[in-house]
């Protein structure tokens, strides 16, 4: 059976390693190189793994940021869900030891 692959996406902290913490310091570099995007759009480019990326986007990135394309995107194998709530003891990743207290709902009797 093959192997299904994901990838990281590293931008913020390539970003963030180059001095770079804002996404609005990013909008007008991409500008220069051809590419206009609107502030949300650089937005989600930085905080969010993008589904869809265009080559002169990457290339401009990789111009402004001074890395490579492997820097940038790291290919990983994806975890089946299975294995996920296995290693994460059954909740969601990341979170730890922090899950919320069951309620317990009690009525209150006439007396």
């Amino acid at each position: 059976m093959t192997a299904k692959l994901d990838y990281q996406w590293h931008l913020r902290t390539i970003m963030a390693n180059r001095g770079m913490f804002s996404t609005t310091d990013l909008r007008p570099l991409l500008a220069e190189r051809g590419i206009d995007l609107s502030p949300s759009q650089v937005y989600r480019l930085v905080v969010e793994k993008p589904e869809r990326l265009s080559l002169k986007t990457l290339v401009a990135l990789m111009d402004i940021l001074g890395c490579r394309m492997e820097e940038l995107v790291e290919p990983v194998a994806a975890a089946s869900r299975g294995r996920r709530r296995a290693a994460s003891g059954g909740g969601e990743a990341g979170i730890g030891s922090f899950r919320p207290t069951p309620a317990r709902i009690v009525r209150e009797t006439d007396g």
